[in-house]
């Protein structure tokens, strides 16, 4: 990309060169290229120091008091609410502001007061009846979940005016409002601002108009000064201004403030008198202004307090809200022009946009510095918007992926049906989750927005990053590579197992299973793996490496002999260390005073479900995990009572077992007195989502070697992230079994190329076979269908591949994030849209098995695949 930007029109719209301001304002961004300004722009370092500097230079008492303390709170309030209507240019005589948490607590107070009002028309009634525009925030759709006289969704402009147009004159008695976005938060699309206006002039007196002003405000000045065309109520969230704070506000027009007069809750700050005790209920409202009224309860002085600061800073920095409208329209049609003109080397597009009709980027009356969008592979299949984002994170640039909290603007754009969403909510898509393709489209969109510190590297760094990724920059083969490969006959000695590795606390560090050691497994993984987890005090949420990659560096140790679970950590390896009892018996941790029936289960979130955990009480054990990892948390372990384990729990076609009756011993699972039997019959088939976890891991070093040469060859510096080239270690990938090649063993021919191995290729315009292949076979366990291990030919059933995130990104020895592997992962094993590395394997079920407690496996034993 081209970084000579010095003769762009926007060198001359701030007060000082943007360079310079982003060097001395936003130090953080030298290693970060944030565009998630929708979401929330960011806060000047200076306008921290103002407001530090203010907080320690004056005394702010509780405005309810008569101190002088207090005065000095309210006389700055009163002053700041003052500057703050005169920045949207609104008339203190004609307007009102009050303070609100954010903008949903704005569009909520609106609602509740709605909900009490009751019209002076005659036949009026309570309650209201609610019209809102498809491309709304979440936020303004459930306000019909408090319309009494029913709601309606526009799903078009031209719905709106045909409705305004139908209501012109209407005497009827029912009280209505209709709100909608002056921008979407999804697309930036910018809506008819006169809306307001003709709904006032249409005849309509007890028609109310709600605008969403949060979105608008970020980067383009709100005009209040015409009061004739402007809306009733008007909210937005100030952090998405300034940064800081986090502050919202409802704008009220003082000629509709009538209807607050028949809201019925009342906090302190708001009423004159009230009588409580006697049986009276009574009580006389403040009638000052309507922001006496509404503001219940102590205010956040020291939040408005910063508004003072960020208004200053913000005017100085950039001189208008105009000059950041000009600038971030220009920087946004820049990169919008850009992201279309990437092709793949076949000339399709990289692209899928969702932009609105009638609207384009460098008009500032039809759209705003956001885009919407999709990627879309040489074949035209859809990369998976959470595949995106992961990679993009890793490299240090903020995007936002999902439905954008707009669900009628995305499922509009997006192609989606009722019957869609209703289908992909059954089929288990959750707000947040990782389904990014569902029934062949795809459930949301990427969205990158600009704000008013954005500059040219911030484009010319994300057009760089998809054009490294996910540009194809030569053309497919004629005829595609087979998705399964043409194998010789198996060698029966070709394949073995290298290594066997439990993970006894989730996310925690690995046991290695001793050469020699006959290890048990069953339907549920090898034994003793994941059978506790570290959940957060607080929320009962499992921790994760992917949060918290200090846990790489807790280490369990399976101690048989004295039959404990001995934990050290890096600061506790030489000292002193945390020994569980195995015997849930003995577990002085874990068992309540009077025996284990009257120890408490607590329901515990894990991979997104909800699982009864046994959590441990004792101090000690919560301090060692609390103090190590600088997060309240403590020791679950699942309990046995629970049909789902740790180790799937996204998946429950599997029960816990009957307890093995032996003596406890290396590699047997525990012997839990209590277990509840399984279920008399499973359904071996049953479809398993992979999102998570599964009974069983399995990754190749063929696959890591070949992965590994990869990364050498195509790694290049970061300013993101720690970059090297240096090799991965497998237990990066977290498996429980590797399998290695004996190279000793007859040779057979190397399969073809898969589409996956094709692909990178492509990206590095190489179509050729790499010069990197060896008698090794990397990556043939995509190729299985199951597998035999050992003398007892014990069978296990392949199901899908594993889906990888950034946890592999954790070097499990130092707790380092690095780029690698998932950069070059992202190249080169990216299939239908998803990163993919290693394989989910289980236990074969026949029909009359004991869950397979018996069976065992060891390092060494020889594998023997069966392929698709």
């Amino acid at each position: 990309m081209d970084d000579d930007h010095t003769a762009s029109p926007l060198a001359n719209l701030y007060p000082e060169p943007l360079d310079q301001l982003r060097d001395r304002e936003y130090p953080l961004l030298k290693e970060t290229t944030y565009l998630d300004h929708a979401g929330s722009t960011l806060y000047a370092k200076s306008l921290i120091e103002s407001y530090c500097h203010d907080l320690t230079a004056n005394i702010f008492g509780n405005p309810h008091s008569a101190s002088a303390s207090s005065q000095l709170t309210t006389s700055r309030v009163d002053d700041i609410r003052l500057r703050v209507l005169r920045f949207f240019n609104a008339d203190p005589d004609v307007y009102d502001l009050v303070f609100v948490a954010n903008t949903t607590a704005g569009v909520k107070l609106v609602a509740d007061t709605l909900r009490d009002y009751r019209s002076d028309i005659e036949g009026g009634q309570n309650g209201f009846w609610y019209g809102y525009h498809v491309d709304s925030h979440t936020s303004l759709v459930g306000v019909r979940e408090v319309a009494d006289h029913g709601h309606r969704c526009f799903e078009s402009d031209c719905e709106v005016q045909q409705w305004i147009d139908s209501h012109q004159n209407s005497d009827d008695n029912t009280t209505r409002l209709f709100a909608y976005p002056a921008q979407s938060n999804m697309n930036g699309r910018r809506l008819p601002l006169q809306w307001c206006n003709q709904i006032r002039n249409s005849g309509g007196r007890n028609t109310f108009t709600l605008l969403d002003v949060a979105s608008l405000v970020t980067t383009t000045p709100l005009d209040l000064s015409d009061p004739l065309v402007c809306p009733d109520f008007a909210v937005l969230s100030f952090y998405k201004i300034f940064g800081f704070p986090d502050l919202g506000a409802l704008v009220v027009r003082k000629d509709v403030g009538h209807v607050f007069q028949h809201r019925r809750y009342f906090g302190g700050g708001t009423a004159d008198m009230v009588i409580a005790h006697g049986g009276a209920s009574w009580h006389a409202k403040k009638k000052a202004s309507i922001h006496d009224q509404l503001e219940d309860g102590t205010l956040p002085f020291h939040n408005i307090i910063a508004l003072d600061s960020a208004l200053n800073v913000h005017k100085r920095l950039y001189g208008s809200i105009e000059n950041v409208s000009a600038h971030t329209s220009l920087l946004t049609q820049q990169l919008f022009h850009q992201l279309s003109s990437l092709k793949h080397a076949n000339g399709s597009p990289v692209c899928h946009f969702y932009t609105s009709p009638g609207c384009a980027y460098g008009d500032t009356a039809t759209q705003g510095p956001i885009i919407a969008f999709n990627l879309l592979d040489s074949s035209g299949k859809w990369i998976g918007k959470s595949e995106v984002e992961k990679l993009a994170s890793i490299k240090g640039i903020h995007i936002r992926s999902g439905t954008l909290c707009n669900p009628g603007g995305a499922a509009s754009l997006l192609g989606l049906s009722n019957e869609d969403m209703e289908v992909n909510y059954r089929a288990g898509q959750r707000c947040g989750d990782e389904n990014d393709v569902m029934r062949g489209k795809p459930t949301g969109a990427l969205r990158v927005s600009l704000g008013a510190m954005s500059s040219w590297h911030d484009v010319d760094a994300f057009v760089s990053f998809l054009q490294e990724f996910y540009v194809d920059l030569a053309l497919p083969p004629a005829t595609p590579s087979p998705a399964s490969r043409q194998i010789d006959p198996p060698v029966d000695n070709r394949f073995y197992v290298e290594s066997l590795c439990v993970y006894p606390i989730k996310s925690c560090s690995g046991f290695q299973v001793p050469p020699g050691v006959a290890w048990q497994v069953n339907q549920k993984g090898l034994a003793w793996d994941r059978e506790w987890c570290i959940v957060h005090q607080g929320t009962g949420t499992a921790l994760s490496q992917k949060r918290y990659p200090r846990m790489a560096l807790i280490k369990p140790y399976l101690d048989f002999e004295n039959g404990v679970l001995r934990i050290t950590t890096t600061t506790t390896s030489n000292g002193p260390s945390l020994d569980i009892p195995l015997s849930r018996h003995d577990d002085p941790h874990l068992v309540a005073p009077g025996g284990w029936q009257e120890f408490k289960r607590k329901s515990s979130r894990v991979c997104g479900d909800q699982l009864m955990m046994q959590v441990y009480s004792s101090r000690e054990v919560s301090a060692f995990f609390s103090d190590f990892l600088a997060v309240p948390c403590t020791l679950a372990r699942s309990s046995p009572h629970d049909n789902q384990s740790l180790r799937h729990a996204k998946t429950a076609t599997t029960t816990r077992s009957t307890p093995v009756n032996r003596d406890l011993m290396p590699g047997s699972f525990p012997a839990d007195p209590w277990c509840i039997p399984p279920s008399p019959s499973q359904d071996s088939t049953q479809n398993k989502s992979l999102s998570n976890d599964s009974p069983i891991l399995l990754v190749s070093r063929s696959s890591v070697n070949r992965l590994n040469e990869q990364i050498k060859a195509n790694s290049k510096p970061s300013n993101t992230t720690i970059t090297t080239n240096k090799a991965v270690a497998a237990d990066v990938f977290r498996a429980n079994i590797v399998v290695a090649e004996n190279l000793s063993s007859p040779l057979q021919q190397p399969p073809p190329l898969s589409s996956s191995e094709h692909n990178v290729l492509l990206r590095r315009g190489d179509p050729s076979r790499p010069s990197i292949l060896t008698s090794e076979q990397p990556y043939i366990e995509d190729t299985w269908s199951s597998f035999t291990v050992g003398p007892a030919n014990i069978s296990f059933d392949v199901f899908g591949s594993c889906q990888r995130c950034q946890m592999v990104c954790v070097d499990q020895m130092t707790a380092e994030r690095r780029d690698e592997p998932f950069s070059t992962l992202a190249k080169t094993r990216r299939i239908g849209g998803k990163v993919l590395f290693g394989r989910h394997a289980r236990l074969s079920f026949f029909e009359g098995d004991d869950d397979g407690g018996g069976q065992v496996v060891t390092v060494g034993d020889v594998i023997i695949p069966s392929y698709e």
